[in-house]
């Protein structure tokens, strides 16, 4: 009966950790910023961006982004991480509460203006360029920039991670979107029905490239985030697949 019982233990646990790791897994405490806001009350103006993510609305990312200072970006590798911030020390202008945002832009620096005189995305500063509905929910409109406090969380995602199969026959180009736990995917491999498993570069934000030819092959995916986690999602793409066409894989 006590190794029985033992085992269960042991089973409960390992069932806990697979299950809620993404949940939580440690991506750091509280760090000091500073954001601003663009793209107009509907955000139409935050559509496609440095990210490649195309429609905002469509891709699920709603109005809750942000574009992100160089120190922030990782030249396109935080694409798809998620930040929970409240508005801070700035009683005039901050509303209560946090709210979670996705990085879907990069907010690029203008070294003709001082940090901080409207070069607020100057290196080496920590600036959230926020989606204008976003801002609204933890500051005034009329603040234009307020003092944030931030930190990154795990993304909470409905469904499965999504393959866009974008370019043509040897240069495949995949926009990898709606991933969860980390969000921001690092590595990138593709394998065809008849190869085996490649590793895909980074052309541009999310936007994963392979020069191999691939067509009438289905295709699986391995995707690896930031922390290390990795995802395989086999045959995802049916050997009849087309440019231009999304298809739906596993989760973290």
């Amino acid at each position: 009966m006590a190794t029985s019982s033992t085992s269960l233990v042991i089973l409960i646990f390992l069932f806990i950790d697979m299950h809620l790791h993404g949940v939580i897994a440690d991506y750091g405490g509280w760090q000091n910023g500073h954001a601003t806001f663009y793209g107009g009350g509907d955000a139409s103006g935050t559509m496609g961006g440095a990210c490649g993510y195309g429609n905002l609305y469509s891709q699920g990312y709603g109005t809750n982004t942000a574009a992100l200072s160089t120190a922030l970006f990782n030249n396109g590798l935080s694409c798809g991480a998620c930040f929970e911030m409240r508005c801070a020390d700035d009683p005039r202008w901050c509303k209560p509460g946090t709210i979670v945002v996705t990085a879907t832009n990069f907010c690029p620096p203008n070294f003709a203006l001082p940090n901080n005189n409207g070069g607020w995305c100057n290196p080496p500063l920590q600036h959230f360029d926020m989606a204008e509905p976003a801002f609204l929910q933890i500051a005034q409109y009329r603040a234009g920039i307020v003092p944030v406090a931030f930190r990154r969380v795990p993304c909470m995602k409905k469904g499965g991670i999504r393959f866009t199969i974008n370019g043509h026959s040897y240069f495949n180009l995949v926009l990898i979107t709606n991933v969860a736990g980390a969000g921001d995917v690092n590595a990138v491999s593709i394998k065809g029905s008849k190869t085996g498993w490649q590793r895909m570069s980074r052309n541009w934000g999310q936007n994963w490239q392979s020069n191999s030819y691939l067509n009438g092959q289905s295709l699986s995916f391995q995707v690896t985030t930031s922390d290390g986690r990795t995802v395989t999602s086999y045959n995802v793409a049916p050997a009849n697949w087309q440019f231009g066409q999304t298809f739906q894989g596993h989760q973290f």
